[in-house]
């Protein structure tokens, strides 16, 4: 049995051509579900870090509202009212001296 060797033209044609066009195919479908699952992803990750963003804020109001004590917040305001009244006489006394 004498067997002849097989033609290139032939084997790119019916073997290497269909493999590549199919192996491209499927390269480029993985891509686009791995884009739109990235997308999917993207998104819910935006929409979580709003939704923790206003739930801070929520937080945040809550203490502010109710863990902060009335005599606390005078103090710092008679605080706060004591260093401003010091600033402003350091400045009435340096435009008179």
């Amino acid at each position: 049995m004498i067997t002849e060797p097989v033609d290139l033209g032939w084997w790119l044609t019916m073997v290497e051509l269909p493999v590549l066009a199919g192996l491209f195919w499927l390269i480029w479908r993985s891509r686009g579900e791995f884009q739109r699952g990235l997308d999917r992803v993207s998104v819910a990750a935006q929409r979580d870090v709003q939704d923790t963003r206003e739930a801070l804020a929520g937080f945040k109001l809550d203490v502010a509202r109710n863990y902060v004590s009335i005599p606390y917040l005078k103090d710092v305001e008679r605080r706060l009212t004591a260093h401003l009244l010091r600033i402003e006489a350091k400045l009435e006394s340096r435009e008179q001296g």
